[in-house]
Formats: C-alpha cells, sequence, structure tokens
C-alpha cells in the first residue's frame, strides 16, 4: 500500500515493490493498482507514461506490458499540484468551428495543456476561455477536449473535440491511424533516396527520460512507429562537402503512426536531423556551411538564431465524427520558418 504522511497525503519517496509469482505476467497497471489502491489507476498510467516507474533500473513506459516473478519496480510519485486549469483570454487562430470540433493553428512556443512548470498561458487555458462548458472532459481535467498534440515547439493545425462523442470518434480516427497528418520539416543535409519509409520502434530513453530513443525489438516498451518522408527541396549543394551533396532540405513527413517526437526521432536516426532541435539535433547552425559572402553568412546567422525544432504541422484531414463530412486543412509555416527556409534558397 501506497504510504501517507500525517497529513493523510501520499509520501513522495520512490515506493520498491518486487513481483510474486502470484501476480506473474499481469498488465503493469493492473498489478500497481493493487499495490497501490490509494492511486487511481488513471494516475498509475500516467506516472508509468511518464517515465515515473522503472523495472530493474530502466524505465518502464507501458502501462500494458506484462510483468515478471522477480522483477523490482519503483515507482516515483511526484508531488500532486492543482490540475485544474483556469481559463485565460489567449489569442487563437481559428480555422473552422462548428458545435463539436475546433480546428485551430498552434504557434510555435505554445504548450498545449498544463503539466509541471506550466500551469497558465495553455492552449487549455485559452480553450477553456473560448469555449466556456462546451469543451469535452474526456480527456481529464488538466486536458479537455485534447485529442492530440504538438510539442511546444512545433507550430501548425490541430483538431480539439468539444464533447464527448466527437472526442472518442477522433480518438478512433487517430487510433486506426485514418487521419491525414502531414509535416513540414527543415532538416541538415537531404535524405537519399529523396524519399522513403522509416520503420523504427520507439520507446522512453534508459538514460533520460524526457526523451524517445530508438528502441530494440525486444524492448517490450517498445512502441510501433512508422514515418513516410519526401524531400521537397534541397538547398546549398554547389556549397556541400561532396559534389552535388545538399546542406539542408525540406522534407515532408507523413505519419503512419504518431508517437512522442516521432518526426525529430525518426529524421535523426537517418542522420538528417532538424534544424534547430535541441535535443534529436547538433546544435545551432549548419554542418559544413562556410562564411564567406552575403548569402552564406545569412543562412549561418539565420540557422542559429533559430532555436526551435524546423517543424511545422501543415495538413489535417479527417472524417467529421458527427456528420461524417470530410474535411482537411492546410496551413503555411509561420514567419521564421519561411525566413530560414528563404535564406537556405538564397545559397
Amino acid at each position: 500500500m501506497a504510504i501517507k504522511d500525517e497529513n493523510n497525503k501520499l509520501d513522495t519517496t520512490p515506493l520498491s515493490l518486487v513481483v510474486e509469482e502470484e501476480s506473474d505476467r499481469m498488465r503493469l497497471d493492473k498489478w500497481l493498482s493493487t499495490q497501490l489502491p490509494e492511486i487511481t489507476r488513471t494516475r498509475l498510467k500516467a506516472l508509468i507514461e511518464d517515465g515515473q516507474v522503472t523495472r530493474n533500473g530502466t524505465p518502464a513506459t507501458s502501462a500494458s506490458g506484462k510483468i515478471h516473478t522477480g522483477e523490482t519496480y519503483i515507482i516515483t510519485i511526484p508531488p500532486v499540484e492543482d490540475a485544474i486549469p483556469e481559463p485565460e483570454d489567449i489569442p487563437l487562430n481559428i480555422l473552422y468551428e462548428d458545435d463539436d470540433l475546433i480546428v485551430l493553428v498552434k504557434p510555435a512556443g505554445l504548450v498545449v495543456h498544463p503539466g509541471s512548470g506550466n500551469w497558465s498561458g495553455t492552449l487549455v487555458n485559452a480553450l477553456l476561455h473560448h469555449c466556456k462548458d462546451s469543451l469535452s472532459g474526456i480527456g481529464g481535467v488538466a486536458r479537455p477536449g485534447i485529442v492530440h498534440r504538438l510539442d511546444k515547439d512545433t507550430s501548425g493545425v490541430m483538431v480539439v473535440a468539444k464533447n464527448d462523442q466527437t472526442h472518442q470518434g477522433l480518438s478512433a480516427q487517430f487510433a486506426d491511424h485514418s487521419i491525414e497528418r502531414a509535416y513540414l520539416a527543415l532538416v541538415i543535409g537531404a535524405p537519399r533516396p529523396g524519399y522513403g519509409k522509416i520503420n523504427k520502434p520507439l520507446s522512453r530513453s534508459a538514460s533520460d527520460r524526457k526523451k524517445i530513443a530508438i528502441a530494440r525489438q525486444d524492448n517490450q516498451n517498445a512502441r510501433h512507429a512508422i514515418t513516410h518522408y519526401k524531400v521537397q527541396a534541397s538547398y546549398g549543394a554547389a556549397r556541400g562537402s561532396l559534389p552535388g551533396e545538399a546542406l539542408a532540405s525540406l522534407v515532408k513527413c507523413r505519419l503512419e503512426t504518431g508517437r512522442t517526437h516521432q518526426i525529430r526521432v525518426h529524421m535523426a536516426a537517418i542522420n538528417h536531423p532538424l534544424i534547430g532541435d535541441q535535443i534529436y539535433g547538433r546544435g545551432p547552425g549548419l554542418a559544413g556551411l562556410k562564411p564567406g559572402d552575403a548569402a552564406a553568412d545569412k543562412a549561418i546567422a539565420t540557422s542559429r538564431e533559430f532555436r526551435r525544432q524546423a517543424l511545422h504541422a501543415a495538413i489535417l484531414g479527417f472524417t467529421h465524427p458527427k456528420t461524417g463530412e470530410a474535411l482537411r486543412f492546410e496551413y503555411a509555416p509561420p514567419d521564421d520558418f519561411k525566413a530560414l527556409q528563404s535564406a537556405l534558397e538564397a545559397l
């Protein structure tokens, strides 16, 4: 059982639990709920997905993963903060809205839903103000209406559900991969061949729970992940380290699955990380580009100033869960993305 302090609050000291023989091959979340009855199943699932549960020293991030006799699980329970976001009057760029859903453009730098260190100023705060009491509650108090998300520093098109039926209908489309999602990315170099499929499973990094990594096939926490890419344009071929080798390119990525950081990790895995990616990239700037003229100097300066991953969710298509209508939205990248692309085109 979870230990409570004198104020009847859950102790946040890491708990160590060993799997007994009678629990062999149970689901991880189900087993933890029997060991820690004071914690809800939803909360336990969130702890697992956030990397707060380790198995024999390695993050166990699959709630449905099977446990085995003798394994040691350590559960860290962070202090619970107020998870009820307040409405805030934050401007929204809305492309479409009806009684059931909203399609909007999330700017880079805006966090989607409240979390540790970001309890205000999020997209959810803005939606609560805009929608009043009409947001779906199926996503929980901290994520009302949120069917999918974009990373803080990724811009682009998102859909938000206003009621539970719409939320469930959209979630089903995301789950069966029938949603059309296309992203534009500016990457280092140019993939060869110019189009292809990246089929590499993903899991939480064993060394840093905030990062995602390519998973080994025998990792039971690995999640199937497929990205289709196609080079749209290449830049700086005349300046490459090898004849005809581009320094950067614009790539369109279509998601077959939608995992955390999927495009960023997959492109880095084929040695073409996103420009500006502070986690999976090579730091600021363009490797191999030497200063010497106005175009090169501008490209170097612009790329170094671009302090986020150059990724934009450009296309979102789905079937309206209520009306059955096919909806498709396309939105151009923001000004900082276009400025970087323009600097690269001048090389």
